[in-house]
């Protein structure tokens, strides 16, 4: 049976309307550049609008999260092999704080984002899932192909690795801002 032209968009508008912030969201904790993210939403919401997949969706959250962020990943794809427009030489330069900035820089808040940038992919990913974009380890196995275990043990190694290498360079920080005050 052939749905009206007018109810498909309906169905579609309101897909969007109730997960554009999520799927923006989940498109910037990967690219971390607003434009980037942006875009990779844009495409994969195209994508899905050509198709009829969305149309069989159980999970609405976790299919169009997966999308979006398989649309974020292919952008890192392009990038790496130098498919780029023509703002990339803006948005590629390095986020991270330089050595003399971070040594200067006490905020744990900001160690904290390095540590999890230092992160294999395989942790990062789930951790980023989980804390930033608030699904499930079911939803993020989903999203990954995953076992939702599988996602879990990740989880636990990645928050592992976090909690030793915070204290690790904390405690070197403290230390090197201690030498520069004795002397």
């Amino acid at each position: 049976m052939t749905v009206p032209q007018e109810s498909r968009e309906a169905a579609f508008a309101r897909i969007v309307a109730e997960h554009a912030r999520f799927l923006y969201r989940v498109a910037y904790s990967l690219l971390r550049h607003p434009q980037d993210a942006e875009d990779a939403v844009q495409d994969a919401l195209l994508k899905l609008y050509r198709g009829e997949s969305w149309r069989a969706m159980e999970d609405e959250r976790a299919f169009l999260a997966r999308v979006v962020w398989r649309s974020a990943l292919d952008r890192i794809r392009m990038r790496s092999v130098g498919v780029e427009d023509e703002d990339a030489e803006q948005r590629l330069q390095d986020v991270r704080p330089s050595p003399e900035s971070a040594v200067a820089e006490s905020d744990e808040h900001a160690l904290l984002h390095e540590l999890i940038e230092d992160l294999p992919l395989e942790l990062r990913e789930p951790l980023l899932l989980t804390a930033m974009e608030e699904l499930s380890s079911r939803e993020v196995g989903l999203m990954l192909g995953l076992p939702e275990g599988t996602v879990r043990t990740r989880l636990m190694r990645a928050r592992a690795a976090l909690r030793a290498q915070f204290r690790e360079r904390f405690e070197e920080r403290s230390q090197a801002v201690a030498g520069i005050r004795r002397r």
